[in-house]
């Protein structure tokens, strides 16, 4: 199966406080794969480096075999491969949903805007916001914000979708139809690497379960092996407290 991201002993630090202590992961084409671990242990981090959001003080990070740390590397270009999605919804108050949705194809990516007001109409109906394409973000709820957001980074076509704790920031009430949006998108093959506190999520949806504990991968596998049978203390103990 085809790598698509590769992160080798990745190193990041904050002044003295080293956030990534030597991370190894790799994501496969079509793979999903979940993060897991309490609030401050590095995953949110992770994700920014692998978008190079932030630069890392040592290791490696590759896109489909080409290192992302060559100088001569653009991060604008490489951000246009990887889709990532945010905690807070981050839509442009000024624009209508179906206008979030086309501004990067279009502007970005240098698109036929007809095409893409096509697609983008089909994913709003593919998510039941069709009808409200013409709304502004403030008319819509948390929910249907982030959906839109999610949406908005598929219609950039990237070959892998980073989210961050898309859920972490709505109701209660709101999160499921979030979540049964990433579970279609896993069904079709979409790849992701999802940092996430829901547990049953990433047991259901997962091919793989990596769990970081203050900047360490301590231990990666399918859900069934990191949630029915952990091999380690730290693990055990982390998921006893959430569950």
């Amino acid at each position: 199966m085809e790598t698509v991201l590769e992160l080798d002993a990745v190193v990041k630090r904050f002044g003295d406080n080293e956030v990534l202590r030597g991370v190894s992961l790799s994501l496969h084409r079509h793979e999903v794969v979940c993060l897991i671990g309490a609030s401050g242990s590095g995953k949110s981090t992770l994700l920014r480096c692998a978008n190079l959001l932030e630069t890392i003080d040592a290791g490696s990070i590759s896109l489909f075999g080409q290192s992302l740390l060559d100088e001569r590397v653009d991060p604008d270009l490489v951000r246009r491969h990887i889709g990532m999605v945010f905690q807070s919804f981050n839509l442009f108050p000024h624009l209508s949903v179906l206008e979030n949705i086309l501004v990067g194809p279009v502007h970005a990516l240098k698109r036929k805007r007809s095409d893409v007001r096509d697609e983008a109409l089909d994913l709003l109906d593919r998510i039941g916001l069709r009808d409200r394409c013409d709304d502004f973000p403030d008319r819509l709820s948390g929910g249907q914000q982030q959906r839109v957001a999610i949406v908005r980074s598929l219609a950039m076509r990237p070959s892998l979708l980073l989210l961050d704790e898309v859920t972490s920031a709505l109701d209660p009430t709101l999160v499921g139809e979030v979540l049964d949006l990433l579970r279609d998108l896993a069904r079709s093959g979409t790849t992701m690497l999802i940092a996430t506190h829901e547990m049953n999520f990433a047991r259901d949806v997962a091919h793989q379960v990596a769990y970081i504990d203050r900047g360490i991968l301590v231990e990666q596998g399918t859900p069934e092996q990191v949630f029915s049978t952990p091999r380690h203390e730290s693990t055990r103990a982390f998921l006893e407290r959430v569950r």
